[in-house]
């Protein structure tokens, strides 16, 4: 256990709430976290907190997967969507404001968003311990804590400026819930031609379902309002070791065989990149 509460948690703590009896926050005690009532709730050494309850902080971000997606990052191929993300999220928050990222993964695009906010503080939320090690040091000004999507948020209401939820599960009533009333919600998912050419090459490459945008709008339409949406398409050129990565990074790494990433024959050397990032106004 850290002997001290790691900084940008011990300022994000005014945000969460005790996950076992809601409503009540958390308070530092001895390498932990503790509510009024005694649940108490462990601070990893690496300095993110442990808020899932009855289940283990495992999802299918092992470490092979986080250590591809770091490596994939690095090289700057995802950077003009982190720069969008950024640019969408600055433009919603208030100066001193709260960025939560739902599904953060090793916190690449919530620290993006805090580089652009000098004095905003950041949130992430995660299930995968291996990503949250990362996420807990992506940022000096971002705190990181273990806690399923899908469940109620381990948050008071109202505390969030702005919510990311990039490549991620979604949960709208709980988005709401968080977010102050005039925050916003910053979506970025892919569309068809999302890494089209590297699906169509690679059997067991995960598809994009063509009614993937009919079912986003119908789940947030009862909680949001979309304001704008962007769409960023452009070329990436692709060596072998960044498709391993890419494919090793995403869900398709279960389903893609090495001898099909080792046939040179099978790997396009470009691929094209498309997302679309829209922001939503609570209704």
């Amino acid at each position: 256990m850290p002997a001290l509460l790691p900084p940008a948690l011990e300022r994000s703590l005014d945000l969460l709430c005790c996950p076992t009896c809601r409503g009540r926050q958390l308070r530092p005690d001895r390498g932990s976290l503790r509510c009024p009532v005694g649940h108490t709730f462990d601070i990893a050494r690496h300095g993110y907190a442990g808020l899932l309850t009855g289940t283990r902080a495992t999802s299918g971000d092992d470490p092979a997967m986080v250590q591809a997606r770091d490596r994939f990052l690095a090289t700057g191929a995802y950077a003009p969507i982190r720069q969008a993300v950024a640019r969408l999220a600055a433009g919603a928050a208030p100066e001193r404001g709260t960025v939560l990222d739902v599904g953060c993964g090793t916190g690449y695009y919530l620290a993006g968003v805090l580089d652009h906010l000098p004095t905003a503080r950041g949130l992430g939320l995660d299930t995968s311990v291996r990503a949250l090690r990362s996420a807990a040091r992506a940022h000096d000004r971002a705190a990181a804590a273990a806690w399923d999507a899908f469940r109620p948020f381990p948050l008071a209401d109202g505390v969030a400026d702005v919510v990311l939820n990039v490549f991620a599960p979604r949960n709208p009533v709980e988005f709401h819930r968080v977010l102050r009333p005039t925050g916003r919600l910053v979506v970025v998912r892919p569309t068809g031609r999302h890494l089209a050419e590297l699906r169509r090459r690679l059997p067991g490459m995960v598809t994009i379902d063509r009614s993937k945008e009919q079912r986003l709008h119908r789940a947030l339409a009862p909680c949001f309002e979309a304001v704008a949406t962007e769409r960023m398409e452009y070329p990436l050129p692709l060596t072998r070791t960044a498709a391993r990565d890419l494919v090793a990074m995403t869900p398709s790494a279960r389903h893609v065989s090495d001898a099909d990433l080792d046939d040179v024959g099978l790997l396009p050397d470009r691929l094209t990149v498309s997302v679309l990032a829209t922001t939503y106004q609570r209704r």
